[in-house]
């Protein structure tokens, strides 16, 4: 059985950032310029209203995220995921702030849910990312993301789970990825996949396929070997009963 992970993560957070090597210092939200509490409101409110031209003048020419996704492919992800939930409901936490030069440089957290029907099914999404904002005059220009988690749950009683796995880990450490089922199973059958695949600008317009097989205990229990670079990488799972479809991806950064 083949299941497609076609959840475009990239889209939940509005938002830029400078390189990790900057180091600053983070002020209290509630000390931010009116202006910046302003952009944010408004980058929110034309998210919620799915309106794509006003999205666009928050967004500068030279926009880049460090997944290397350009503007074009952003705008046409945002377009693709709105035309898949078009009842998505965005909602921005300004974490901290801070000013370097001409520049705001925001941390924030996105909160965004919503409903599909996909093929008579009706899909639901609750998802969260935590990224750091560069705010240049009005417009936004790069993003880094530090943590991101989605869930998507269909059916009268899709599993509930719990997501064992860390935001940070080193280059060339091992570590596991263990999604387990908190609820007993008796009898009923599960099956499931977990794969581990780099954050790539591509997979966000081509997400990858999934092929499931039937579990013998209840959840998911991965270890993925050491990475021998520095990257952002995607672990995601599928567990499905005969009463519902749970679908949870996380990102891990793997760094120097």
């Amino acid at each position: 059985m083949i299941y497609r992970r076609w959840f475009l993560s990239v889209i939940i957070g509005f938002g830029l950032s400078l390189g990790t090597h900057l180091t600053l210092r983070a002020e209290s939200p509630d000390t931010a310029p009116i202006e910046l509490k302003a952009l944010i409101t408004q980058i929110d409110a034309a998210a919620n209203r799915q309106d794509i031209d006003r999205i666009q003048t928050f967004y500068s020419e030279q926009y880049v995220t460090a997944d290397g996704l350009m503007l074009d492919e952003f705008t046409q992800s945002l377009k693709q995921l709105w035309k898949v939930y078009p009842n998505l409901n965005y909602k921005t936490e300004l974490l901290s702030w801070e000013k370097n030069g001409t520049s705001w440089v925001a941390e924030t957290l996105t909160t965004m849910t919503g409903s599909s029907q996909q093929r008579g099914r009706k899909i639901q999404l609750e998802a969260k990312i935590k990224s750091r904002q560069t705010f240049q005059g009005n417009q936004l220009i790069r993003q880094e993301i530090i943590s991101e988690e989605s869930k998507l749950t269909s059916g009268e009683k899709p599993p509930e789970v719990t997501v064992n796995v860390p935001e940070q880990v080193k280059v060339g450490e091992t570590f596991d990825f263990d999604v387990i089922v908190t609820e007993p199973l008796s009898d009923e059958l599960l099956a499931g996949m977990a794969m581990s695949e780099k954050v790539d600008s591509d997979r966000y317009l081509d997400p990858s396929t999934m092929e499931l097989e039937l579990l013998q205990s209840g959840g998911l229990f991965k270890r993925v070997s050491p990475i021998e670079e520095a990257q952002n990488r995607w672990l995601s799972a599928i567990l499905i009963r005969s009463e519902g479809i749970t679908v949870v991806t996380h990102r891990v950064r793997i760094v120097e």
